[in-house]
């Protein structure tokens, strides 16, 4: 693996704790919220939580400082919040942990991604700055801000006719998602703010660099995100290409010390110390993505063993001891997850959040009042109203997109749909397709890794969305797999923690520490043969209009999307194409 190891990392100054037991801390920072856990490093038991959600939530209507209204597809956020779970949560679990904070011997993160910050040389956010506070570039970019999608296609379509090495990697496509698309729109839409940052950094490196002072780069998102492959970046001329100020862009923002996952990138300062109660001094783990990360936790360390982290987005993550190529995937990094082996990751951009709209925009307030009735949750009701339907039977398709799609196709123009609506379809029966539209879209993965040589074994999920028996049960009978689930409701923060130990000298490396403090339950869910073989006629009926809309054979998304932009002021470039508004004009005469 190319890493330049942190000097900081090989032997952290701590005091020595002299307790029988001894713990680490996790800490989740997800979408809307961040969640820290208490971990007893001997077995993994999680002793105490808490959780703050974030106070300016997601911005993705307006600028929170201003008011101002924000283009289409923006999300950005407030790096400040982040810090406020370190002073809110880490002490409020240790308390509910009822443990002695300095028996704590590490503490470890994971974050959204890519998730950007855009700093000056300290690490203070542009927005911290009184006079870029009402600049929308001057936030964080969050992981689903998908306005950057005009550069990510500059940036593949000029990638391809190079024929440069690194795309390969990334299944043939970058993500507006990523660091360099994102990068690119800053420059393009604010270049003063872009020479006024001195690095672009992933929210998971710059809360490390807020707890020990020091910035080092995770080998995670460096190799998923920020296209650095073979121990190099894209070239000078690639970049230069793309726009001319561009040239320099990896090594004057990007380009940093780069930390192997599991060892430690510094130790607690006393600032961080007095936001979180813990002892100056203590290991901090190299910074991580949620989903990388959930691996250990879920046991899943050796090569087949796909881990789904299942939220408002699902990531699948999986080692290899082989490198290929899988068209889509979003990215292979040798140590990705697990020294000494490839790490693959896919993922699809919308799952809960799906359903989270759904229940928010579509559906009528009696089916609320009745789950209250009921004492259960809107999601619960809904599912207990459809859940004993035959497939098939409500005879609807859906496309997952509503977020766009990440793999296989990496386009997030695309949108969603929902097929076969009548003016008998019931609400529960929509809300049920569109647990099935997710389930196609993972299975759409899992075939291509399958296809490509790269078999999937096992199927294991963590996160949220595991908590729905009959969601979990859809997914192993379209995927015609057995689901495990992971023994924590905390996989993510459990991870971190584990990287913690490993970071702070109590394992040997990251797999010894996932046997000893992961949880897993196999095989939880299996296929009804059934089920599985009526779901296999509905998903013939997905992968028609996956390819149909996705590939390019009628492209009515992109144009949509095109027109909102204009409507809503986006300028010439958001108009349709001469070749578009041809296609709009057929269509209609």
């Amino acid at each position: 693996m190319n890493t330049e190891q942190n000097p900081a990392a090989s032997a952290p100054e701590q005091a020595t704790a002299t307790h029988a037991e001894t713990y680490t801390i996790g800490v989740d920072f997800g979408t809307l919220s961040g969640r820290a856990v208490v971990v007893r490093v001997s077995d993994g038991a999680e002793l105490g939580s808490a959780v703050l959600d974030y106070p300016h939530a997601v911005m993705d209507r307006e600028l929170a400082s201003t008011g101002a209204a924000l283009p289409p597809d923006w999300a950005l956020q407030v790096p400040a919040d982040y810090v406020a779970v370190m002073q809110s949560a880490v002490p409020r679990a240790v308390e509910a942990a009822g443990i002695d904070p300095a028996a704590v011997i590490g503490i470890g993160t994971d974050f959204t991604a890519c998730t950007m910050v855009p700093v000056i040389a300290d690490g203070t956010p542009l927005n911290e700055l009184p006079e870029y506070a009402d600049r929308p570039h001057a936030y964080v970019k969050l992981w689903k801000h998908h306005s950057a999608q005009p550069q990510a296609d500059r940036i593949n379509e000029l990638a391809a006719e190079r024929g440069e090495s690194w795309l390969p990697r990334y299944g043939g496509l970058i993500s507006s998602e990523w660091e360099f698309a994102k990068g690119l729109q800053l420059l393009e839409e604010d270049p003063e703010l872009y020479e006024r940052m001195d690095h672009w950094v992933e929210a998971a490196d710059w809360i490390i660099w807020q707890l020990t002072g020091t910035y080092v780069r995770n080998a995670c998102t460096a190799g998923y995100k920020g296209i650095y492959q073979d121990g190099a970046y894209p070239s000078h001329e690639f970049l230069a290409a793309l726009n001319p100020a561009f040239e320099r862009f990896a090594d004057d923002k990007v380009a940093h010390e780069i930390g192997e996952l599991g060892a430690a990138a510094g130790t607690l300062s006393a600032e961080a110390a007095g936001w979180t109660g813990l002892r100056e001094g203590i290991a901090v783990a190299v910074g991580n993505v949620d989903a990388h990360v959930a691996a250990p936790a879920a046991q899943a360390v050796s090569p087949g063993q796909m881990v789904a982290i299942m939220g408002t987005s699902t990531c699948h993550v999986m080692n290899g001891d082989v490198l290929r190529e899988v068209p889509g995937m979003c990215g292979v990094v040798d140590g990705g997850i697990i020294a000494g082996l490839y790490g693959y990751e896919a993922g699809q951009s919308g799952v809960g959040d799906i359903f989270a709209w759904y229940v928010a925009n579509q559906v009528p307030a009696r089916y609320t009042e009745e789950a209250a009735a009921r004492g259960v949750s809107i999601h619960e009701h809904l599912t207990s109203l459809i859940q004993d339907q035959p497939v098939g039977a409500h005879g609807l398709v859906a496309l997952d997109w509503h977020s766009g799609n990440r793999s296989v196709l990496v386009d997030h123009e695309l949108s969603g749909t929902v097929l076969g609506l009548t003016l008998t379809t019931r609400t529960e029966e929509v809300y049920r397709a569109l647990f099935e539209a997710t389930a196609f879209g993972t299975r759409k993965i899992v075939e291509t890794f399958n296809a490509s040589g790269v078999p999937v074994t096992e199927f294991i999920v963590a996160g949220g969305l595991q908590r729905n028996p009959f969601l979990m049960q859809t997914y192993s009978d379209i995927l015609r797999l057995p689901i495990s689930i992971t023994a924590s409701d905390q996989g993510p923060a459990l991870g971190s923690a584990i990287h913690a130990a490993v970071a702070a000298g109590a394992y040997p490396d990251v797999p010894a520490a996932s046997a000893a403090m992961g949880k897993v339950n196999r095989a939880v869910y299996t296929p009804n043969e059934a089920a599985a073989d009526a779901y296999d006629l509905l998903y013939a009926e997905y992968a028609t209009l996956h390819d149909y809309f996705g590939r390019g054979a009628n492209d009515v998304m992109k144009r949509l999307k095109r027109i909102r932009r204009a409507a809503l002021g986006g300028g010439v470039d958001s108009l349709p194409t001469d070749t578009e508004t041809t296609a709009l004009e057929g269509a209609t005469a």
